[in-house]
Protein backbone atom coordinates (compact mmCIF):
# COMPACT_ATOMS: atom_id res chain seq x y z
CA UNK A 1 0.00 0.00 0.00
CA UNK A 2 1.79 3.19 -0.92
CA UNK A 3 2.09 5.25 2.17
CA UNK A 4 1.05 8.91 2.20
CA UNK A 5 3.54 12.05 1.88
CA UNK A 6 2.11 15.41 3.70
CA UNK A 7 3.57 18.16 2.16
CA UNK A 8 5.94 19.57 4.65
CA UNK A 9 7.75 16.00 3.90
CA UNK A 10 11.48 17.54 3.16
CA UNK A 11 14.76 16.27 1.12
CA UNK A 12 18.28 17.44 0.36
CA UNK A 13 17.38 20.24 -2.49
CA UNK A 14 20.71 19.90 -4.10
CA UNK A 15 19.79 20.23 -7.77
CA UNK A 16 16.53 22.57 -7.21
CA UNK A 17 17.72 25.40 -4.63
CA UNK A 18 14.99 28.14 -4.24
CA UNK A 19 17.31 30.64 -2.73
CA UNK A 20 19.51 31.45 -5.88
CA UNK A 21 16.81 32.17 -7.51
CA UNK A 22 13.30 34.21 -6.75
CA UNK A 23 9.74 33.80 -8.49
CA UNK A 24 9.24 37.37 -8.61
CA UNK A 25 12.43 37.96 -10.49
CA UNK A 26 11.94 40.55 -13.34
CA UNK A 27 13.79 38.63 -15.53
CA UNK A 28 11.74 35.16 -15.24
CA UNK A 29 8.03 37.34 -14.94
CA UNK A 30 9.05 38.79 -18.55
CA UNK A 31 10.03 34.98 -19.91
CA UNK A 32 6.56 33.73 -18.10
CA UNK A 33 4.74 36.62 -20.14
CA UNK A 34 6.39 35.73 -23.52
CA UNK A 35 5.95 32.49 -23.14
CA UNK A 36 2.70 32.77 -22.67
CA UNK A 37 1.85 35.18 -25.46
CA UNK A 38 4.07 32.92 -27.74
CA UNK A 39 3.82 29.67 -26.94
CA UNK A 40 0.02 29.52 -25.45
CA UNK A 41 -2.51 32.14 -26.46
CA UNK A 42 -1.02 31.93 -30.47
CA UNK A 43 -1.86 27.77 -30.35
CA UNK A 44 -5.27 28.92 -29.12
CA UNK A 45 -5.48 28.56 -25.36
CA UNK A 46 -7.37 31.00 -24.05
CA UNK A 47 -8.96 30.24 -20.78
CA UNK A 48 -8.02 33.80 -18.29
CA UNK A 49 -7.54 31.27 -15.57
CA UNK A 50 -5.06 29.14 -16.97
CA UNK A 51 -3.01 31.95 -19.09
CA UNK A 52 -2.91 34.06 -15.13
CA UNK A 53 -1.42 30.33 -13.75
CA UNK A 54 1.16 29.91 -16.73
CA UNK A 55 1.76 33.44 -15.72
CA UNK A 56 2.28 33.08 -12.54
CA UNK A 57 3.69 29.69 -11.61
CA UNK A 58 7.78 30.19 -11.55
CA UNK A 59 8.77 27.30 -13.91
CA UNK A 60 12.68 28.20 -13.53
CA UNK A 61 11.94 26.90 -9.59
CA UNK A 62 10.39 23.38 -10.97
CA UNK A 63 13.85 22.47 -13.16
CA UNK A 64 17.88 21.92 -12.36
CA UNK A 65 19.68 24.62 -11.97
CA UNK A 66 21.81 24.47 -14.62
CA UNK A 67 18.51 24.53 -17.07
CA UNK A 68 17.04 27.70 -15.74
CA UNK A 69 18.19 29.65 -18.15
CA UNK A 70 16.33 27.61 -20.70
CA UNK A 71 13.13 26.86 -18.18
CA UNK A 72 10.79 29.03 -20.79
CA UNK A 73 11.58 27.32 -23.69
CA UNK A 74 9.38 25.26 -26.37
CA UNK A 75 10.02 22.04 -24.93
CA UNK A 76 10.07 19.47 -22.15
CA UNK A 77 13.06 19.30 -19.81
CA UNK A 78 14.95 16.96 -18.04
CA UNK A 79 14.39 16.71 -13.89
CA UNK A 80 16.14 13.38 -13.25
CA UNK A 81 15.19 9.78 -12.60
CA UNK A 82 14.25 9.24 -16.87
CA UNK A 83 11.56 12.39 -16.34
CA UNK A 84 10.34 15.27 -17.51
CA UNK A 85 9.11 18.43 -16.94
CA UNK A 86 6.40 18.57 -19.69
CA UNK A 87 6.37 21.27 -22.77
CA UNK A 88 4.41 24.56 -21.24
CA UNK A 89 1.66 24.18 -23.78
CA UNK A 90 0.80 20.81 -23.10
CA UNK A 91 0.43 22.12 -19.27
CA UNK A 92 -1.77 24.80 -20.45
CA UNK A 93 -3.54 22.73 -22.84
CA UNK A 94 -4.27 19.76 -20.43
CA UNK A 95 -5.32 22.31 -18.12
CA UNK A 96 -7.60 23.78 -19.89
CA UNK A 97 -9.14 20.92 -21.01
CA UNK A 98 -10.38 20.29 -17.51
CA UNK A 99 -12.73 23.14 -17.91
CA UNK A 100 -12.52 24.03 -14.44
CA UNK A 101 -14.58 26.80 -12.38
CA UNK A 102 -12.14 26.85 -9.73
CA UNK A 103 -13.77 24.61 -7.17
CA UNK A 104 -12.94 21.06 -8.42
CA UNK A 105 -11.08 17.77 -6.22
CA UNK A 106 -8.20 17.09 -9.10
CA UNK A 107 -5.99 14.07 -9.03
CA UNK A 108 -3.04 14.07 -10.94
CA UNK A 109 -1.19 11.28 -11.80
CA UNK A 110 2.96 11.54 -12.20
CA UNK A 111 3.87 14.41 -10.20
CA UNK A 112 7.06 14.72 -11.34
CA UNK A 113 8.76 18.13 -10.52
CA UNK A 114 5.15 19.64 -8.89
CA UNK A 115 4.80 22.53 -11.74
CA UNK A 116 1.63 21.06 -12.88
CA UNK A 117 0.36 20.72 -9.76
CA UNK A 118 1.11 24.33 -9.04
CA UNK A 119 -0.94 25.54 -12.37
CA UNK A 120 -3.62 23.29 -11.56
CA UNK A 121 -3.71 24.59 -8.00
CA UNK A 122 -4.31 27.72 -9.30
CA UNK A 123 -7.14 27.37 -11.52
CA UNK A 124 -8.75 24.29 -8.73
CA UNK A 125 -9.73 24.07 -5.53
CA UNK A 126 -7.84 21.10 -4.71
CA UNK A 127 -5.01 18.95 -5.92
CA UNK A 128 -3.93 15.74 -5.01
CA UNK A 129 -0.94 14.53 -6.78
CA UNK A 130 0.76 10.43 -6.88
CA UNK A 131 4.30 10.22 -8.05
CA UNK A 132 5.63 6.73 -8.39
CA UNK A 133 9.62 7.64 -7.77
CA UNK A 134 9.93 7.81 -4.24
CA UNK A 135 12.90 10.47 -4.83
CA UNK A 136 10.87 12.68 -7.37
CA UNK A 137 7.50 13.19 -5.44
CA UNK A 138 9.62 13.64 -1.98
CA UNK A 139 11.32 16.78 -3.57
CA UNK A 140 8.13 17.85 -5.20
CA UNK A 141 6.39 17.91 -1.80
CA UNK A 142 8.77 19.98 -0.29
CA UNK A 143 9.02 22.77 -3.38
CA UNK A 144 5.53 22.97 -3.15
CA UNK A 145 5.49 23.40 0.32
CA UNK A 146 7.77 25.96 0.51
CA UNK A 147 6.13 28.24 -2.25
CA UNK A 148 3.15 28.27 -0.58
CA UNK A 149 0.86 25.63 -2.67
CA UNK A 150 -1.33 24.92 0.49
CA UNK A 151 -4.26 23.25 -2.26
CA UNK A 152 -1.92 20.72 -3.41
CA UNK A 153 -1.20 17.28 -1.25
CA UNK A 154 1.69 14.83 -2.62
CA UNK A 155 1.57 11.18 -1.96
CA UNK A 156 4.09 8.72 -3.15
CA UNK A 157 2.92 4.99 -4.49
CA UNK A 158 1.81 3.58 -7.87
CA UNK A 159 -0.79 6.33 -9.88
CA UNK A 160 -2.23 3.51 -11.56
CA UNK A 161 -4.30 2.60 -8.17
CA UNK A 162 -5.38 6.79 -7.53
CA UNK A 163 -6.52 8.15 -4.31
CA UNK A 164 -9.29 6.25 -3.35
CA UNK A 165 -9.96 7.38 -0.18
CA UNK A 166 -10.24 11.16 -1.68
CA UNK A 167 -12.58 10.00 -4.55
CA UNK A 168 -14.65 10.85 -5.66
CA UNK A 169 -13.00 13.30 -8.11
CA UNK A 170 -14.01 16.03 -10.86
CA UNK A 171 -11.14 15.53 -12.77
CA UNK A 172 -8.00 13.05 -13.19
CA UNK A 173 -4.97 14.35 -15.26
CA UNK A 174 -2.04 12.16 -16.15
CA UNK A 175 1.29 13.07 -17.10
CA UNK A 176 2.55 9.47 -17.84
CA UNK A 177 1.29 7.41 -20.72
CA UNK A 178 -0.53 4.27 -19.70
CA UNK A 179 -1.56 1.62 -22.76
CA UNK A 180 -4.66 1.30 -21.65
CA UNK A 181 -7.14 3.45 -19.42
CA UNK A 182 -6.26 2.15 -15.69
CA UNK A 183 -9.99 1.04 -14.27
CA UNK A 184 -9.20 2.02 -10.47
CA UNK A 185 -8.52 5.55 -12.08
CA UNK A 186 -12.04 5.70 -13.67
CA UNK A 187 -13.91 4.28 -10.82
CA UNK A 188 -13.17 6.96 -9.22
CA UNK A 189 -14.03 9.82 -11.18
CA UNK A 190 -17.44 11.35 -10.39
CA UNK A 191 -19.93 10.82 -13.15
CA UNK A 192 -19.82 13.69 -15.28
CA UNK A 193 -15.79 13.97 -14.90
CA UNK A 194 -13.00 14.20 -17.22
CA UNK A 195 -10.09 12.66 -17.39
CA UNK A 196 -7.07 14.29 -19.87
CA UNK A 197 -4.41 11.79 -20.58
CA UNK A 198 -1.63 10.93 -23.26
CA UNK A 199 -2.82 7.31 -23.93
CA UNK A 200 -0.81 4.65 -26.24
CA UNK A 201 2.45 3.19 -26.22
CA UNK A 202 4.80 4.28 -29.38
CA UNK A 203 1.95 6.06 -31.08
CA UNK A 204 0.46 7.84 -28.22
CA UNK A 205 -2.95 10.31 -28.28
CA UNK A 206 -3.72 13.13 -25.83
CA UNK A 207 -7.50 12.39 -24.96
CA UNK A 208 -10.14 13.73 -22.97
CA UNK A 209 -12.60 11.41 -21.68
CA UNK A 210 -16.27 11.99 -20.16
CA UNK A 211 -17.87 9.54 -17.40
CA UNK A 212 -21.73 9.61 -17.97
CA UNK A 213 -23.80 6.14 -17.01
CA UNK A 214 -23.23 4.53 -19.89
CA UNK A 215 -19.21 4.54 -19.93
CA UNK A 216 -16.51 6.83 -21.21
CA UNK A 217 -16.81 9.01 -23.95
CA UNK A 218 -13.74 9.26 -25.50
CA UNK A 219 -12.12 13.08 -28.09
CA UNK A 220 -8.64 12.61 -29.64
CA UNK A 221 -6.97 15.99 -28.99
CA UNK A 222 -3.57 15.57 -30.80
CA UNK A 223 -0.86 13.24 -31.22
CA UNK A 224 1.87 13.39 -28.23
CA UNK A 225 4.76 12.15 -26.76
CA UNK A 226 5.03 11.36 -22.84
CA UNK A 227 7.26 9.44 -21.02
CA UNK A 228 5.28 5.56 -20.31
CA UNK A 229 3.24 5.27 -17.28
CA UNK A 230 5.58 2.64 -14.89
CA UNK A 231 4.40 0.28 -12.43
CA UNK A 232 1.01 -1.60 -12.70
CA UNK A 233 0.14 -0.31 -15.33
CA UNK A 234 3.58 -1.02 -17.75
CA UNK A 235 3.06 -5.15 -16.28
CA UNK A 236 -0.36 -4.96 -17.31
CA UNK A 237 0.62 -3.96 -20.66
CA UNK A 238 3.86 -6.08 -20.78
CA UNK A 239 1.75 -9.27 -19.55
CA UNK A 240 -1.29 -8.28 -22.72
Amino acid sequence: MAAAMATAMTIAMTNFPTHQASADDPKYAAARDLMVETQIQRRGVQEPAVLAAMRQVPRHLFVPEKLRSVAYSDRPLPIGREQTISQPYIVALMTELLQAEGHEKVLEIGTGSGYHAAVLSQVVGEVYTVEIVDELGRRAADLLRRLGYENVRVRVGDGFDGWPEQAPFDAIVLTAAPEEIPAPLVSQLRLGGRIILPLGGDQQELVVLTKDDQGLLRKRILPVRFVPMTGRAQEGASSS
